[in-house]
C-alpha cells in the first residue's frame, strides 16, 4: 500500500508557486505514463490522465498544482511523526497524493475516471488552467459528476459561494486644510457607508441541507492629494460573498440595495463592478456525490468561499469540494496534514471507484 503521507512529502519538496509548477507537472506525468494503463495527456503545465473502459458512468477529480509563495525561506518541516508539516501540504498537495495514488492504482475502476492536475488556481482567474481546458478543451471535462480535492478536513463541502469585488468612489470638492469648509471631503463622504457596512446582518440560505453565509466586507480603502488639501474623490473596495443561489446579476443588485442612499449617482459617484464569479449549487442529489457523502460518514457542509466547483459546474459537470487537510490551515505557516486524514479521504474516494454499481 502506498504510504500517502511519504508521497505528500515528495510533492511538497518539489516547489509549485503559481506560474512555476513545471517541475511539478513533469513529476506527475511521469508518475502517470507510468502506470501504464491510463491515457495521459498534458496541456502547459496542466496534466490529464484517463480511464477509458467503456463504462456508463464517468467521475472526474481534480486539483491544482500551485501553491502560495512560502513564507521564509526555512521551508517546511517536513514528517514528524504521522504529521507532514510544509507549504502546500493542505492546499493541496495532500490531496495531489490522494489522486495520484488514486489514478496510479485502480486500474480496473468500476467507473471510467478523469483525472486533471492544473495550474494557476491561487492567482487570477485568467491564468486557471482548469478554466482554460473549459474554454480550450470542453470535451475532456466531460463527465457525471466531479470530486475538486480541496482541502475539506475529509468532509464534504456543497457548491461553493459566490464572489464580487466592488469598487464605490465618491465625489467632494477639493479645498485648503485650513479652509475645510471651502470644499467637501469626498473621505468623510464614505462614513454612511462604512455605517451601512457595520449594521449588515448576513443572510442564511440552506440548500441541500447545507447553510451558506453571506458576507459583505470593505477590504480596501484610496483617497486624498496631499497633507493640506480636503480630498475629492475616494474609493472603498468591498468584497460581497453569496449564497449559490443568486446570479452575478441578482448578486450586483443585492449590493446596490444594501449600499442605498450611501452614495449619489446624480454628483458623479459611481459604484463599479471589478470582477465576479458566480458561485455553485451544492449538486448533492447527484448519485456519485450521494455516494461520496455515503462513505465519509459525516454529514456535508456548504463551502463558505469560491473554489473551481464553481468553474466544473460551468461546464455542465455537477461537483463538490473533498480533501485532506483543515481548510483554516491553508495559506498559513502552519499547514499540516496527517497520514490518517490522508487514508480517510483515500479510502471514501476508492469506495466510489470500486463499489460495484
Amino acid at each position: 500500500m502506498t504510504d500517502l503521507l511519504a508521497l505528500t512529502a515528495e510533492l511538497v519538496d518539489i516547489p509549485s508557486v503559481s506560474h512555476g509548477e513545471t517541475a511539478l507537472a513533469d513529476h506527475v506525468e511521469a508518475g502517470l505514463r507510468h502506470a501504464g494503463h491510463l491515457a495521459v495527456d498534458r496541456f502547459g503545465d496542466t496534466v490529464v490522465a484517463r480511464t477509458n473502459l467503456g463504462r456508463s458512468r464517468r467521475l472526474l477529480l481534480a486539483g491544482h498544482l500551485d501553491t502560495v509563495p512560502p513564507f521564509s525561506e526555512a521551508g517546511g518541516r517536513g514528517i514528524d511523526g504521522d504529521v507532514l508539516w510544509g507549504l502546500g501540504a493542505v492546499d493541496m498537495k495532500g490531496g495531489l497524493a490522494v489522486l495520484l495514488d488514486l489514478a496510479r492504482s485502480t486500474r480496473e475502476p468500476v467507473i471510467d475516471a478523469t483525472y486533471i492536475f492544473y495550474t494557476c488556481e491561487e492567482v487570477e482567474r485568467r491564468h486557471n488552467g482548469l478554466g482554460h481546458l473549459v474554454a480550450d478543451r470542453p470535451e475532456i471535462l466531460a463527465a457525471d459528476a466531479a470530486v475538486l480535492a480541496e482541502p475539506t478536513g475529509g468532509r464534504v463541502e456543497a457548491g461553493c459561494q459566490g464572489t464580487m469585488r466592488v469598487d464605490l468612489t465618491v465625489i467632494g470638492r477639493r479645498a485648503h486644510t485650513a479652509r475645510p469648509w471651502k470644499g467637501v471631503n469626498a473621505v468623510h463622504r464614505l462614513a454612511p457607508v462604512l455605517r451601512a457596512l457595520e449594521s449588515y446582518v448576513s443572510r442564511r440560505v440552506v440548500l441541500d441541507g447545507c447553510e451558506y453565509i453571506e458576507q459583505f466586507q470593505s477590504v480596501g480603502v484610496s483617497g486624498g492629494v496631499a497633507g493640506n488639501v480636503v480630498p475629492d474623490e475616494a474609493t472603498l473596495t468591498l468584497n460581497f460573498r453569496f449564497a449559490p443561489d443568486r446570479t452575478v446579476d441578482t448578486a450586483a443588485a443585492e449590493v446596490g440595495r444594501l449600499l442605498g442612499d450611501t452614495f449619489d449617482p446624480g454628483i458623479g459617484d459611481r459604484l463599479v463592478v471589478v470582477d465576479a464569479a458566480a458561485g455553485a449549487p451544492p449538486a448533492l442529489d447527484h448519485p456519485l456525490l450521494a455516494e461520496l457523502v455515503g462513505a465519509t460518514g459525516h454529514d456535508p457542509r456548504a463551502k463558505l468561499g469560491w473554489t473551481d466547483v464553481a468553474t466544473l459546474f460551468s461546464a455542465g459537470v455537477p461537483a463538490a469540494n473533498f480533501g485532506p487537510g483543515d481548510p483554516l490551515l491553508a495559506h498559513t505557516p502552519d499547514e499540516h496534514v496527517s497520514a490518517a486524514e490522508l487514508t480517510r479521504v483515500r479510502d471514501a474516494l476508492a469506495r466510489i471507484l470500486e463499489k460495484p454499481s
